[in-house]
């Protein structure tokens, strides 16, 4: 009976086997680059696209920002125009008062009384003069009390210098009647008015 030796087959076998292993290892390995490579394009990719959207926001928050300051600006311009507005109208209401005033003055001061000053601060009306006598003043004061533009007259001074021929120096203090409209409104900056001269 003849025989055959199997061992070259086998070790040929086992060489083969041995290769193929390699080879599977080699393509796994391979396989496990590539994938990781693609991962890594991937994942590049999602955080390249990430910054990109990131950067839009920053942009468009910057837009905004810019808007609401510009829109900040229209409020205060508003603002400083409304304010401007209240002061013209409140000058347009006080413009016939001045006049009214004037008159008024003009009307309560008697025959013999002279007005050498006339200061208004705000609704404070300062009257600053000479009288024949302490009866005049008196008159002065009466008819302020009965005008539609002054009330509250009170006498701070009334006294005689010497070398005056004329009369009575007085300092005498009122006040403006405050028309309707004008009450909600803040008192004007004050401003002093003189009238009147030397007697």
């Amino acid at each position: 009976m003849p025989r055959i030796n199997l061992l070259p087959w086998r070790e040929q076998q086992r060489k083969e086997r041995k290769l193929a292993f390699f080879v599977a290892l080699g393509g796994a390995a391979v396989g496990a680059l590539l994938a990781a490579f693609a991962g890594y394009l991937l994942v590049n990719s999602m955080i390249g696209a990430q910054e990109r959207r990131n950067e839009r926001l920053r942009t468009e928050i910057k837009a905004v920002d810019r808007q609401i300051e510009q829109i900040n600006d229209l409020e205060s311009q508003k603002q400083r125009f409304i304010s401007r507005m209240q002061v013209i109208e409140k000058l347009q209401r006080s413009r016939s008062e001045v006049v009214h005033l004037f008159d008024e003055v003009a009307k309560t001061v008697p025959d013999g009384t002279y007005l050498t000053s006339f200061k208004q601060d705000g609704k404070h009306l300062k009257f600053e003069g000479v009288a024949q006598s302490s009866t005049r003043v008196s008159t002065f004061m009466r008819n302020i009390s009965g005008s539609q533009w002054m009330k509250d007259p009170e006498l701070e001074v009334v006294e005689s210098k010497p070398g005056n021929s004329i009369g009575n120096s007085f300092i005498l203090d009122a006040s403006q009647v405050v028309t309707s409209g004008d009450e909600d409104q803040a008192a004007p900056k004050p401003k002093r008015l003189r009238v009147g001269g030397t007697p």
